[in-house]
């Protein structure tokens, strides 16, 4: 490409970025942060974990994606009871209208859409939180002998209350290492209550307009993926990576003393992709230490485990990252 085609496809980039969390940024106050990195999932064709309390939004915000964006929604709603079927879809058996036996039918479950919220979904057992895997994975689904491919851009969104909280099961680590980013919901604070207060308790409610359609969504996919990576800023998403391993050379001390096992390679695709958004974002063509730094907490810390020491001091693996910034060198 030309640089007067390469400056053009970084320039409706941005504006396509910026257009779509505006838009979101109607409904959703104080959280700009996570919109953004909501919104560069997507992009980078990743799947989001939003963990908080009850009532901060996190619905809310997967809604407004859903409704700024041309894409088919699908909400499931994780309890207990829910079993892999009740996703996925199964096959039901139906009659020939003209007569001669019976044949079956595959009923396509909520999964099959562009953008799926899995709402509370460590609410219901491992075995149905397991059913995403494949999905978030290879973009299919099987059921008995039949593999299934799912319409992209795919996107799944799922919600979690803190595991403190009753009635909840944790996720599988191979799971949780599918999730693009893990981010943490806060309470807003007291400016922004008054402008959701101002939002939800009258007779208008903020309405958004559709922004993309999905062509335009790979399409910025695509753009992201041809960003220029220097090897020095790629080794240095690796040594984060490492680092995150208690015998890496590059381990902080809280790695040592805390973790039992750390992140996957998954975990440096994700870093380098969500990077080469963020240079896009500022619109440059090409990554710099800076953009792996800014996603470097919302990669790693739902993909590193803790020992048993770490448990029992109840260790926020926010915490390990954050040192392990300030210890590895770019």
């Amino acid at each position: 490409m030309t640089t007067t085609a390469v400056a053009e496809s970084i320039a409706q980039f941005r504006d396509r970025f910026q257009n779509i969390t505006r838009e979101i940024g109607k409904r959703i106050v104080g959280n700009d942060d996570i919109v953004g990195l909501t919104v560069t999932s997507l992009l980078a064709g990743g799947h989001v974990l939003l963990e908080g309390i009850p009532g901060v939004g996190k619905t809310s915000l997967v809604h407004t994606l859903a409704d700024v964006l041309h894409l088919t929604f699908s909400r499931i709603q994780f309890t207990p009871d829910l079993m892999p079927a009740d996703i996925v879809g199964t096959n039901i058996v139906q009659e020939h209208q003209q007569g001669g036996g019976a044949f079956f039918e595959f009923q396509p479950g909520p999964i099959f859409a562009n953008v799926v919220l899995a709402d509370e979904i460590n609410r219901a057992t491992p075995k149905t939180q397991s059913a995403l895997l494949e999905a978030m994975q290879d973009v299919s689904v099987s059921v008995g002998r039949t593999t299934y491919r799912l319409e992209q851009p795919f996107f799944v969104l799922a919600t979690q209350n803190p595991l403190e909280m009753e009635g909840t099961y944790p996720l599988p680590e191979a799971q949780l290492d599918r999730f693009f980013f893990k981010l943490k919901v806060l309470y807003p604070q007291e400016e922004a209550m008054h402008a959701i207060l101002e939002r939800t308790t009258q007779n208008e409610t903020p309405t958004v307009s559709r922004i993309v359609e999905g062509a335009a969504i790979l399409e910025m996919r695509a753009t992201a993926r041809a960003v220029a990576v220097a090897r020095p800023v790629q080794a240095y998403a690796i040594k984060l990576t490492l680092g995150t391993h208690a015998d890496s050379p590059h381990a902080s001390p809280m790695v040592k003393r805390y973790v039992r096992y750390g992140a996957s390679p998954r975990a440096a695709q994700t870093l380098v992709l969500a990077a080469k958004i963020q240079a896009l974002i500022r619109g440059e063509a090409f990554v710099s230490p800076d953009d792996i730094r800014a996603v470097a907490l919302p990669t790693l810390r739902h993909r590193l485990l803790l020992n048993f020491e770490g448990e029992a001091d109840e260790v926020n693996t926010d915490d390990i990252v954050t040192e392990l910034l300030r210890t590895v060198s770019a």
